[in-house]
């Protein structure tokens, strides 16, 4: 069962905003949302072994409890059967829309292929290919195999699409640049595709042995137990001044806007 009070054109994730933003509290959290607009932009997680959709105002009492659980595509199930909490990845949101019958979900960072154990083949990858949602993100994260995993998509019958390039070069980093299948070019929603909205590349951090280090954290604890996502975005978080969270989230509110644009006519 889903908390839902009317169907949304779109729904976006909460992973990134429960787990990934570590030097953002909840009052700069609400009053970016306030400022780019967005009160009423709807977000998705699991409490108490329910689905809920909710505004920022009603997600951020959730985000201040500090929940542990990350719910992707397969974890959907057990999480309502054993009324458990937690924040949504984007296949956990895709397969949420999937329920609610809507057609667009929105992230920030996506997975992908990459050595992350339990996430070689992250679960976003054949939710695009397998759900009836489209998916507005900016980039596969940086730790990433990002060729390998543009051209898994790819292979599996899923476009992937560009605002303003044709090429996907990271995430809050510069890297090589990879082709993608085109330019978006106004389309609406369709399944499988995946609408890149990358950062400004001047606007990403430029010292990559920022992204060593915080990969060699994230490998610590998943050794221990714990979540890699989480560890390495705190990482950089903590290597960066805060400032790797501030372009999350600004990229992050440019992908809800965008899509509030994208799904307004539907």
């Amino acid at each position: 069962m889903a908390t839902c009070k009317n169907k949304p054109a779109f729904l976006v994730e909460s992973c990134l905003l429960t787990f990934g933003l570590v030097s953002v509290s909840e009052a700069a959290l609400a009053e970016s949302w306030r400022a780019a607009g967005l009160d009423g932009a709807p977000l998705c997680w699991i409490k108490d072994g329910e689905i809920t959709v909710g505004t920022m105002e009603e997600y951020l009492p959730f985000r201040a409890s500090r929940p542990s659980g990350k719910f992707a595509l397969d974890d959907i199930d057990a999480a309502l059967a054993g009324r458990l909490s937690g924040a949504l990845t984007a296949s956990g949101t895709m397969e949420v829309c999937r329920r609610l019958g809507v057609r667009c979900a929105v992230s920030g960072g996506i997975g992908g292929i990459g050595d992350v154990k339990g996430e070689e083949l992250c679960p976003d990858l054949p939710a695009l290919r397998d759900l009836p949602v489209a998916l507005v993100c900016t980039s596969p994260k940086d730790m990433l195999d990002i060729p390998a995993t543009i051209g898994w998509l790819r292979n599996a019958g899923v476009r992937t699409l560009g605002c303003g390039s044709a090429v996907c070069t990271g995430y809050v980093f510069n890297g090589e640049p990879v082709a993608l299948d085109g330019e978006w070019n106004g389309e609406k929603c369709a399944p499988r595709t995946l609408i890149l909205r990358g950062i400004a590349p001047e606007l990403r951090l430029k010292d990559r042995d920022i992204l060593a280090r915080a990969v060699a954290e994230g490998k610590e604890a998943e050794r221990a137990g714990r979540y890699y996502h989480p560890t390495v975005n705190a990482a950089l978080d903590r290597m960066s001044g805060g400032y790797s969270s501030k372009i999350q989230l600004d990229s992050l509110i440019s992908n809800v806007r965008f899509a509030a644009k994208l799904t307004e006519a539907e």
